[in-house]
């Protein structure tokens, strides 16, 4: 059963699509304050547990730390974080007690203090007073999940070559930068679906452009990619570079569809162009104009984005940057000691993603001119929104790629998501594990990591296992930063242990595929905590590093460095089995705890009694993907 709660006049988040009874505040289950800002407060016995926050750090069971729902543009996903790129507002409470679920639906920040300040008080804080606020009962996790995605909407469902293998690289920037990386997986029998264009290929980093003078002819070019089943993924930033002569830009000034400082004129910020206007895309108008813009490069032959940099992120604003001068200019007239030098380096590294410049800038709702930190979660949703409403509409549903850095609940029905800029750190394996079944309660089923780590550098060691993970995840794409190693699987001198399981993934790509659009259609979650269908089972509740996948398996990653295997729990008998190729081994194990060894080269995967999952044979790219003469295994 879901009660709906409205406090003030929130603004429209365009999560919820379900028509939903208001009751009467008065009525709210849970301790609620309503003063300058709503705090909703509970009571948790020893044993609960709470899942959700969707893209977080820490645990699947959130309990003890705070959280912040504000997307940053944080690049160091450590346990200290408390917040990352997405704002999903949406948890479950499990205890002995009775479950529920809470939606917060509210476009400014929120802080949940889930049993940190004290052991059994979970308090959650919004920097507001206008907000929707969603009690949902159910009796298990799992039901209370789906009450929840019935009323958000089904999830978004992409192209069916999107669920191959893609290779990606911030540095490819001309035309045998791509050719190089097509030829290398093929002559090495790699399987890819997909190359992405970092902001190398536009013309001064300016969204929907090319760079004529590295791409001469980019329609042909695209074209003959696609020939070789190669789908090209450009990125699209958020900022919109302040150039006269710049179509979009002269454009979005003209008609105003930039942000606003208080004066009225454009807000304007630095980032990889430089100086920028952000469109406001929270003013339909505005937001229908820059759908429309990714036309130009679809006419090109491109049918797949992703969009970046949305949160949005900040390098500096103009006023930010004069002050930081300032600063400078102040302190150097003076002997610099130690203190003086830390507040030079803090002049210039505060106006990054500042608050104040947050707090400056203004959006246009229907005529209702709102500051941005009031609505900073949606910013990034409402970007990728404009996208993903206008391909569906000129292009029809399950045409084009998309996903986003940025992310509110609600964006889930026209974009996927991935977890931004992860390290080359093998904890980052686990994290992005964890995320996994989190995210998918919010509705974002298209989801991934950076495999392999976009930051620092991979060893080939790290690259196999965590791919090994990938080869499960809707979106798997290999992506690291200028002037880290090199990851393509070429590139290290076992490369038919790459081979071995990038071809793992399009064995099982009718499995995960199959298991994708029930998901959407059903509201369920394609991964599960352990704790969701083994509510009874104690280690089962306490089991991290594992997941349930669809109705019919577990995963268990090796995650960790110089291990031959790992110590997995079996909450039932299943059949554990290693896929490597062509090659498929298995063996019953008993209920309880099990050391599997694991090859580098092999996929471990664990299939329940009774259940069986298909395998296609072997391919090197969707498009000569057999789907129809499977084998199955159980």
């Amino acid at each position: 059963m879901i009660k709906k709660f409205r406090l003030g006049n929130p603004i429209d988040t365009k999560a919820v699509t379900a028509s939903t009874e208001i009751e009467d505040v008065k009525n709210f289950p849970l301790e609620l304050t309503q003063e300058e800002r709503l705090v909703v407060a509970f009571s948790l016995d020893n044993d609960a547990m709470i899942f959700g926050l969707g893209e977080s750090v820490r645990g699947i069971n959130k309990r003890g730390w705070i959280y912040e729902s504000w997307c940053s543009d944080e690049t160091e996903h450590t346990e200290d974080k408390r917040s990352l790129y997405g704002a999903h507002n949406f948890i479950v409470v499990s205890s002995e007690n009775g479950k529920f679920g809470l939606f917060v639906d509210f476009a400014g920040k929120v802080e949940w203090d889930l049993c940190y300040s004290q052991p059994n008080e979970a308090k959650i804080t919004l920097c507001g007073s206008d907000a929707d606020i969603y009690f949902i009962d159910g009796e298990t996790e799992r039901d209370i999940v789906k009450q929840f995605r019935n009323i958000i909407g089904k999830s978004y469902i992409p192209p069916f070559w999107a669920f191959g293998y893609q290779q990606s690289c911030w540095g490819y920037a001309k035309p045998s930068d791509f050719t190089t990386v097509r030829d290398n997986h093929r002559k090495n029998n790699l399987p890819l679906d997909c190359i992405y264009m970092d902001i190398d290929y536009m013309e001064r980093f300016k969204d929907f452009t090319v760079n004529r003078e590295l791409f001469p002819d980019f329609r042909a070019f695209v074209s003959d990619m696609k020939a070789h089943n190669i789908h090209l993924i450009p990125i699209i930033d958020a900022g919109v570079k302040k150039e006269e002569g710049y179509s979009v830009y002269d454009e979005g000034h003209e008609k105003g569809y930039f942000c606003k400082n208080a004066d009225g004129t454009d807000f304007e910020c630095g980032v990889w162009p430089g100086i920028v206007g952000l469109p406001d895309f929270l003013n339909k108008e505005a937001r229908e104009w820059f759908g429309s813009q990714y036309r130009t490069l679809i006419d090109m032959g491109i049918d797949g984005f992703w969009n970046d940099m949305n949160e949005p992120a900040l390098f500096y604003s103009k006023k930010g940057l004069e002050t930081a001068r300032e600063k400078l200019r102040d302190i150097s007239r003076a002997d610099v000691d130690i203190w003086k030098y830390f507040d030079m380096r803090n002049a210039v590294t505060s106006i990054q993603n500042s608050m104040d410049d947050y707090s400056s800038f203004y959006h246009n709702i229907d005529g209702r001119t709102v500051c941005h930190k009031d609505v900073h979660n949606i910013y990034g949703a409402f970007m990728t929104n404009a996208a993903g409403e206008y391909f569906e509409r000129e292009y029809g549903k399950e045409k084009l790629l998309i996903f986003s850095r940025a992310s509110y609940i609600g964006a889930h029905r026209t974009s996927g998501i991935w977890f931004g800029d992860n390290y080359s750190w093998w904890e980052h394996i686990l994290l992005n594990l964890k995320m996994l079944p989190s995210v998918n309660m919010c509705g974002f089923l298209y989801c991934g990591a950076d495999i392999g780590g976009f930051n620092k550098d991979v060893t080939e060691d790290l690259l196999l296992r965590w791919l090994a993970l990938g080869v499960f995840t809707p979106l798997m794409r290999n992506h690291r930063a200028l002037g880290t190693r090199a990851q393509e699987a070429y590139r290290f001198s076992g490369t038919e242990k790459f081979a071995d399981v990038l071809s793992v993934r399009y064995r099982l790509i009718p499995y995960i595929y199959k298991t994708f659009r029930r998901c959407s259609d059903e509201g369920d979650m394609m991964f599960r905590p352990l704790a969701f269908d083994y509510p009874d089972d104690r280690l089962a509740r306490e089991t991290e590093d594992q997941l349930m996948l669809g109705g019919e398996c577990m995963i268990a990653p090796v995650y960790q460095q110089n291990k031959s295997g790992r110590t997995v729990y079996l909450p039932e008998p299943m059949t554990f089995v290693k896929l490597s190729g062509e090659n498929v081994s298995s063996q019953k194990l008993e209920k309880g705890l099990h050391y599997v060894e694991v090859e580098l080269n092999e996929v471990p995967l664990f299939i329940r009694q009774n259940k069986k999952i298909p395998l296609a044979s072997p391919a090197l790219n969707t498009a000569e993907l057999d789907t129809e003469n499977l084998k199955y295994i159980g």
